[in-house]
């Protein structure tokens, strides 16, 4: 169901009256957001507008300083640490740049959630490597290199093989095409779109490219004034009255990704 009233069953994330501050800054002001099982759903908004903070604040990085967060079926009073533990399983992150163990080999990696969160025998864990590197399109040979051997766009995608190590239901982006070159982020797009498809997830996904926001979303919740001041797909955005949300949908580059983007483009 893709309308305002969505039955709770299809809530991924329900969060609040969310309150974030360091010291006197208010990041957020009683933000309020829902996730729906099986979307990929945006999150935009201007340099120090909270994404980073929002997107740590959901993984039980951070505690919130008021408000409510539920994520999957994690009762909202549980403390940052109690819904990481209860999710560890069922959650995947990309983070921005990748993140990777450089000390580690690709395989060593993308296995690090299997050898902590599993006690599966080493053939195993080889295998289900195997399989999440294709998964990622990446070929079997990149396994044994070291992260610092590859381009940035196979480091991408090394790190979103390792987000998908426990069969995740929810995965989280944080700027995936960031540093790619065209070609690059729209095969990245591509795959977005595939994994979704073919494993069923709910996707949030932090950006700033506007070629990701049209190819790759269903709805996009936008942050701005502390809060998210709008919800919804590209299309309707480009309608807002909000100035920044008009700034954003409405110039130059937005124009050009939505033709790009257009049916039959």
């Amino acid at each position: 169901m893709t309308g305002p009233d969505a039955p709770a069953e299809d809530i991924v994330i329900s969060v609040r009256g969310l309150v974030s501050r360091f010291g006197s800054h208010v990041v957020h002001d009683h933000l309020d957001l829902d996730v729906r099982r099986g979307e990929v759903l945006g999150l935009v908004g201007g340099s120090g507008s909270g994404k980073s903070v929002l997107l740590n604040t959901l993984l039980g990085l951070r505690e919130p300083d008021a408000g409510t967060i539920a994520v999957l079926d994690a009762p909202p009073s549980l403390d940052g640490a109690g819904r990481r533990l209860a999710l560890c399983r069922r959650i995947g992150v990309l983070f921005q740049g990748g993140a990777l163990f450089s000390a580690l080999t690709v395989r060593e990696n993308v296995a690090s959630p299997l050898v902590e969160h599993t006690r599966l025998d080493d053939r195993l864990i080889d295998r289900i490597v195997d399989l999440k590197l294709a998964l990622a399109g990446l070929p079997g040979t990149v396994a044994e290199q070291a992260p610092a051997d590859l381009s940035g766009g196979m480091r991408k995608r090394v790190s979103l093989a390792r987000a998908l190590a426990l069969d995740p239901e929810l995965l989280f982006l944080d700027e995936p095409t960031a540093g790619l070159d065209p070609i690059g982020a729209e095969a990245f797009d591509h795959l977005i779109l595939s994994l979704r498809e073919s494993l069923g997830l709910t996707v949030v996904l932090a950006t700033h490219d506007l070629d990701t926001l049209y190819a790759v979303t269903d709805r996009i919740a936008v942050m701005a004034d502390r809060k998210i001041v709008a919800v919804a797909p590209a299309a309707e955005l480009e309608q807002s009255t909000h100035p920044w949300v008009r700034s954003y949908f409405l110039g130059p580059r937005s124009r050009a990704a939505r033709a790009a983007h257009a049916p039959g483009a």
